[in-house]
């Protein structure tokens, strides 16, 4: 193992940290696998509903490039309405520690309220 996640001369996609990066980057990725380790298995509008902030389609999107990385499980049942359920798989849920120090992190390095609002 090396002593920096970019060593000189590599480029940053073709590193361990690329990779992770390109996995769970973007606005809603890390937001949907949050959401899916809280309730354990959610439908699509469940999901939107608690991420607030974003479309159906864009929904859509990133549910099947999480399913295609295998962060996450679909499953669909055979019925009449159609209905299909998303949960972690455990690939998605071996990112749960990642994902928690983030928070942790942003939780003991932020700002209180009236000290990031500048007068």
């Amino acid at each position: 193992m090396s002593d920096t996640c970019v060593p000189t001369g590599l480029k940053l996609k073709d590193t361990g940290f690329g990779y992770t990066l390109s996995l769970i980057g973007g606005k809603y990725k890390m937001i949907i696998l949050y959401w899916l380790s809280e309730n354990k298995v959610m439908r699509h509008n469940e999901l939107k509903r608690s991420i607030g902030t974003i479309s159906f389609k864009t929904l859509s999107i990133m549910l099947k490039e999480l399913e295609a990385e295998k962060l996450i499980i679909r499953k669909e049942f055979p019925q009449i309405p159609p209905k299909v359920e998303y949960s972690l798989s455990d690939r998605g849920r071996s990112l749960m520690p990642l994902l928690n120090m983030m928070c942790e992190w942003g939780e003991e390095n932020s700002l209180p309220a009236q000290e990031a609002v500048q007068p």
